[in-house]
């Protein structure tokens, strides 16, 4: 079975922009919500050309574009709203670490999104970035996915208050819906582990061992996913206290605290379960050499029954020419009734100790 970790893509060099990720064959396609408090216009399928066009400032503006692989299209839409060569590198190049910057007026995001492929005991992840700037974002996707699907459905049909707000809180919405995956990914493994744990107490085959060292990966593969994401959304603390980003309102920092937290509940539950999964290793071995104590156990409790009737019979083994009992009549008879009454006497006295 794969092991789950962070793909180690080659490196790139830093003028060249390249997709690093695994979905080579998905076009970039682009959508647009043009949205405020009255009214919503959704644009599908735009090329680049037409996007610095239909972009209304005095509205919140979010750019969705799905599909990495044509990267002389990511550049141009980064161009249109000035982010440099570093920010396309870090959207394109999918083995970076979670992390959150400034480039002067823009704020830049990228994160990892994971839930679990089906039929599988492996996790599928998929890199997620985010570019706010005044009253546009931008979220660049390496494919298409359901992981939004409610939010614009929140805006087709005005629920809630995110028509009435900025797009800093229409970020956290979206954060919001990648920090859920993350609560999914980890009750699929929980659910999983249950059942490992009541397999591990009928079982002890190796293949018990291999599906809690395969789900353990997977929980340390969630938690190097979640703690840069945690110490992203903490560092947006430090913005609220420096005051120097005007594009988050003041009101809405709430809003991102509250993402920090579920990041610490879910490391507390990861934690948990990793315990969980090595208590359950431990059992395993446990039960294992408590397996091995009774075999033992067993094969000596047998071996001495044998021991005195070997010593018997090795004694009339010898080759000596005179031995008494061979001149008795019922001499054979009375040899096996003595071995019968060890055997019995032994059986019985094992049995009073409880040794098996």
């Amino acid at each position: 079975m794969r092991k789950i970790r962070y793909k180690k893509g080659r490196k790139v060099q830093p003028s060249v922009l390249e997709y690093t990720g695994s979905h080579k064959t998905t076009p970039t396609e682009i959508q647009l919500f043009v949205y405020n408090a009255e009214d919503v216009t959704e644009m599908q399928q735009l090329e680049v050309s037409d996007v610095k066009n239909v972009i209304d400032i005095k509205k919140v503006n979010w750019l969705n574009i799905h599909g990495l692989n044509e990267p002389e299209k990511i550049a141009a839409i980064g161009e249109i709203f000035g982010a440099d060569n570093f920010i396309i590198g870090d959207i394109l190049n999918t083995t970076k670490r979670t992390k959150l910057e400034e480039y002067h007026d823009i704020l830049f995001f990228n994160v990892k999104s994971l839930l679990p492929i089906k039929d599988t005991d492996a996790l599928g992840y998929e890199q997620i970035s985010f570019m706010l700037k005044d009253n546009v974002l931008l979220s660049f996707q390496e494919k298409r996915s359901d992981f939004f699907t409610h939010i614009r459905e929140r805006l087709r049909t005005n629920s809630g208050i995110v028509r009435t707000k900025k797009a800093d809180y229409l970020l956290y919405l979206l954060l919001d819906a990648i920090i859920e995956n993350f609560y999914i990914s980890i009750e699929s493994e929980e659910d999983r582990v249950d059942a490992i744990i009541d397999l591990s107490k009928t079982s002890t085959k190796p293949e018990v061992l291999e599906l809690i060292e395969k789900h353990r990966d997977n929980f340390n593969f969630l938690k190097r996913s979640i703690i840069p994401l945690r110490d992203s959304l903490y560092s947006i603390k430090s913005m609220k206290d420096d005051d120097v980003f005007n594009d988050i309102q003041h009101e809405n920092y709430s809003f991102f605290s509250r993402l920090h937290q579920k990041c610490l509940e879910l490391l507390e539950q990861i934690e948990s379960d990793l315990i969980t999964l090595e208590s359950a290793s431990s059992y395993f071995f446990s039960s294992q050499n408590h397996k091995m104590n009774e075999v033992m156990k067993t094969l000596t409790v047998v071996s001495m029954f044998f021991l005195p009737l070997t010593f018997i019979v090795g004694v009339y083994g010898m080759n000596f020419k005179h031995f008494p009992e061979l001149e008795w009549e019922n001499g054979y008879f009375i040899i096996w009734g003595v071995m019968l009454v060890m055997v019995v006497f032994m059986f019985v006295y094992f049995k009073l100790k409880k040794w098996f």
